[in-house]
């Protein structure tokens, strides 16, 4: 193997790794759901990614061989990530609003409260009679 592909490897590994161990570190000391999300979902994705290619350099300087596994693993990776935080997201943020939950102080303070003339994303339920409510009746 050459030193270059030597030097790329070890810098992938340690690039990933840390990520990884930034995102875990994030997903276990912040307090609240909402910050928690962070970590996983950003960083660990990047790490592992950084991972993959690493292990995709390894495999082609070694034995002289393309693998497509580590890339559609990544490429699944990059797209689920996303949608499932998302998901979380929508969920804690209706059991806070529904009151079936509540969250200890956070870090980052408590979130926004929608002005008086209204924004366009909100911590409440549409008010009756107002466009937003009749929009999808």
């Amino acid at each position: 193997m050459s030193a270059v592909a030597d030097i790329v490897i070890v810098a992938l590994l340690v690039l990933g790794a840390g990520f990884a161990l930034i995102g875990s570190w994030g997903l276990v000391r912040l307090p609240t759901t909402m910050e928690r999300l962070h970590g996983p979902t950003k960083t660990t994705t990047l790490g592992l990614g950084a991972l993959l290619v690493a292990s995709v350099v390894y495999f082609q300087a070694r034995l002289g061989i393309w693998t497509a596994h580590e890339l559609l693993i990544s490429l699944f990776l990059f797209i689920t990530a996303p949608i499932s935080a998302n998901m979380i997201a929508k969920v804690h943020l209706h059991r806070v609003r529904t009151g079936k939950r509540t969250e200890p102080e956070s870090i980052a303070g408590p979130p926004p409260r929608p002005s008086a003339q209204g924004d366009w994303a909100t911590f409440e339920a549409p008010k009756p009679d107002t466009r937003a409510s009749t929009a999808n009746t």
